[in-house]
């Protein structure tokens, strides 16, 4: 445990953010199966795409693999 009182924030701070992302990624993770399944509807696909949209914006995936799962469900829509 820190002695300094910023780095006691810090690991405060740093614990609570990984409990959201973790939280926000287990969350994306269950929409993608649901998109990814295959009786899944357009609605279900767009969804997807909208919270990887915000997903990528917040920093939670990276921009290129938001982007390449993106694509991936747009083949689905057209398929």
């Amino acid at each position: 445990m820190p002695n300094i009182k910023s780095a006691k924030k810090r690991v405060l701070v740093s614990e609570t953010a990984r409990e959201r992302n973790r939280a926000k990624k287990s969350e994306l993770k269950t929409l993608l199966k649901k998109a990814d399944a295959e009786n899944a509807d357009k609605a279900a696909i767009m969804a997807a795409m909208k919270k990887i949209d915000r997903a990528a914006t917040k920093g939670l995936v990276h921009k290129n693999k938001a982007a390449r799962i993106k694509s991936r469900l747009a083949k689905k829509i057209t398929a």
